[in-house]
């Protein structure tokens, strides 16, 4: 992961992600332009995945109790 993928929003990261897929789809590139996007696209994957798994994790801990509101559940 690079330190642009780490600064990316997550929506910038997957519409880039969608950007690389058509290309390579495509089979218009070079192997060697192909390889260059397979590699960022597998960057922008993994920063995709890190967020997701964050904001999973942070959902996890929001909890909504029996009288509607919500609270914040320390975890383990």
């Amino acid at each position: 992961m690079t330190k642009q993928d780490k600064q990316m929003h997550f929506e910038e990261a997957f519409k880039r992600l969608e950007v690389i897929v058509g290309k390579l789809e495509s089979g218009d590139l070079s192997l060697e332009k192909s390889m260059k996007l397979f590699e960022e696209g597998i960057g922008l994957t993994e920063a995709c995945k890190t967020r997701l798994e964050n904001a999973e994790q942070k959902i996890q801990l929001l909890l909504k109790s029996s009288d509607g509101n919500l609270s914040l559940k320390e975890s383990d």
